[in-house]
C-alpha cells in the first residue's frame, strides 16, 4: 500500500500516512476552500488501510488552526481510526498536539476523544 504524502500549504495541512510503519501525521493549518475535496483522499486511504492495518497505528495531529468544515472531516478521519480499533481489533493511539497556552485546541482534542472513544495523549508544544 502506498504512502499518502501531501505537502502543506497556507490553507491545507501536511499529511504523511505511512501504512508500513503505521505512523500517520496531520499538521499545519486546515482551511481549504473545499474540505471534502481535500479530506476525501485521506478517508479513502484509511478505508484501504483498515484491511492491512498494523497491530498498532499511531496518529499525530498538530493543527494550529482549522475551520468548521475541516472539523467535520477531521472527526471522520478519527472515526475511521476507531473502526480500525473496533472492527479490525487493532490498537490506535492518538497524539493530539497543541501550541503552548492554546487551551481551546486542547479542549477540541478532548471533545474528539469523547466523541470517538479513542485514547488520546496530549502534548503541549513550546513556541
Amino acid at each position: 500500500m502506498k504512502e499518502l504524502v501531501l505537502n502543506g500549504t497556507k490553507q491545507t495541512p501536511s499529511v504523511n500516512f505511512n501504512a508500513v510503519s503505521g505512523m500517520l501525521e496531520l499538521s499545519g493549518r486546515s482551511i481549504p476552500e473545499n474540505s471534502f475535496e481535500f479530506y476525501n483522499p485521506l478517508i479513502e486511504w484509511l478505508n484501504e488501510y483498515t484491511t492491512v492495518a498494523l497491530d498498532l497505528t499511531k496518529i499525530k495531529v498538530y493543527l494550529e488552526y482549522f475551520n468548521t468544515s475541516s472539523s467535520k472531516y477531521i472527526l471522520e478521519v478519527l472515526k475511521k481510526l476507531k473502526e480500525i480499533n473496533e472492527i479490525a481489533g487493532k490498537e490506535v493511539s492518538v497524539e493530539w498536539c497543541y501550541d503552548e497556552g492554546d487551551d481551546e485546541m486542547m479542549e477540541t482534542g478532548e471533545d474528539y476523544e469523547d466523541v470517538t472513544g479513542l485514547q488520546f495523549t496530549y502534548t503541549e508544544m513550546e513556541e
